[in-house]
């Protein structure tokens, strides 16, 4: 009995000292509200003249909505210290659909591990991109619920639904990234933070095929910032392939045809806390650039360029009243279509902006819970040229819409509202 009493102690002492050594945390968000939606669409047509205007269709939806002001979310986050400044880390967060219970537990929203000391950090698996940081932090309403930053929402939905010039399907290299390798800066450097990160493409490469592997799905991008009492400032760039081929023919010749999109995005954003009233700025550009080689009967070998360019920015504050935070922002994205020097003077234009005006409120019942409220209000020009425009809709509800260079319905206005309640644990 002396013995086993002696033993079951020793493994308990064990047990113990590695415990104090390591960490597990679970947390999450529960955030679910009511919302309305709201999106019209205004009929035109191109070959009449004058135009004939037709009546518009509106499109709408009252829903339990999720994620209003924080992403519903559950995770495990844990740290084992090393010794010697060194420490282990792991972070698995799982998206969650509180207002149906139907998502099932995935890692997509973050899943890495790696290894921190006085050197920094390195992480690897999937995680957030340098360039959606600015997009986030720098909005009073982050990338969420109907007030989001629409630069966000224009980014996002460029690498879904590619815009009509576009040549390739894209990846989800905007906010998150898989497959990735990123170092970050410690945070002992006088206010200084940054950030690196590379995407391994994974793509399989064959001997007998010129030009393999192809490079779509590489990302790389990094960010530099300062934050020091009330200002915080970070630039930050990320370029991701969307493309990247070369034609062969069954013997494995080249057959001249050639394929390379890339999308490059660079962003700046900044805020100042004054105490009675947070500002925040933004200043984006999103340039999809492709470039594709094909031989054309006569002329030979021809390249045809397309460069499309979403130039946006944001300006947003917060003020504290008491137990609650008044949010505003406008945000606003104008797209630029250059097809080069094939473009003629019959080449059809394909601009188009979007632009959003939000408000809300939240009020904190406790350190952990908030009652909210938020009302949104988006305009459209000409979005019926650019799906990515087209997509910036304040919740689930989409445009009626037909493509460019046609006489159908034409997205013009969207409004949404969300009230909810969000608890963090």
């Amino acid at each position: 009995m002396n013995r086993t009493t002696i033993v079951a102690a020793s493994l308990l002492s064990c047990a113990t000292a590695a415990t104090a050594q390591s960490s597990v945390t679970l947390f999450g968000v529960v955030d679910v509200g009511v919302s309305y939606y709201s999106a019209r669409s205004d009929f035109y047509n191109n070959t009449a003249s004058p135009v004939i205007a037709q009546p518009g269709v509106t499109r709408s939806q009252t829903a339990l909505s999720n994620s209003g002001t924080s992403n519903s979310r559950l995770g495990f986050r844990g740290t084992e210290d090393l010794g010697g400044g060194l420490a282990a880390g792991f972070w698995l967060e799982s998206a969650m659909t509180p207002d149906n219970g139907a998502a099932a537990m995935a890692f997509n929203r973050r899943s890495t591990v790696g290894l921190s000391g006085p050197f920094g950090e390195i992480r690897l698996g999937r995680d957030f991109t340098p360039t959606f940081w600015n997009d986030s932090v720098f909005s009073p309403f982050s990338t969420i619920g109907v007030g989001a930053n629409v630069v966000s929402t224009v980014g996002t939905n460029l690498q879904v639904a590619r815009g009509p010039g576009s040549l390739a399907a894209a990846s989800d290299n905007y906010l998150r990234t898989s497959n990735s390798i990123g170092y970050f800066l410690p945070p002992n450097l006088g206010g200084i933070y940054g950030q690196l990160q590379y995407a391994l493409h994974e793509n399989v490469s064959q001997s007998n095929l010129p030009g393999s592997p192809s490079g779509k799905g590489r990302y790389f991008g990094g960010r530099l910032g300062y934050a020091a009492g009330p200002l915080d400032v970070a630039l930050a760039y990320g370029e991701s392939t969307a493309a990247d081929t070369t034609g062969v023919n069954a013997a494995g010749l080249r057959t001249g045809v050639n394929l390379d999109e890339k999308i490059k995005t660079l962003n700046l954003g900044a805020s100042y806390d004054f105490g009675f009233v947070k500002i925040f700025g933004e200043v984006s550009q999103v340039a999809d650039r492709a470039l594709s080689t094909a031989p054309v009967p006569v002329l030979g070998l021809v390249t045809l360029r397309d460069s499309d360019k979403y130039k946006g920015g944001l300006l947003g504050i917060t003020v504290p009243v008491g137990a609650g935070l008044i949010k505003a922002a406008y945000s606003r994205v104008k797209f630029d279509n250059d097809l080069g020097p094939q473009a003629t003077s019959l080449t059809p234009r394909r601009d188009a902006s979007v632009s959003k005006l939000a408000i809300g409120l939240d009020y904190n019942l406790s350190k952990r819970t908030a009652l909210y409220a938020t009302a949104a209000r988006i305009r459209i020009k000409d979005g019926q040229n650019n799906p990515a425009i087209m997509g910036a809709v304040t919740g689930g509800v989409t445009y009626l819409s037909t493509g460019a260079g046609t006489s159908g319905f034409a997205p013009r206005s969207s409004t949404g509202y969300d009230f909810g309640i969000r608890h963090a644990f």
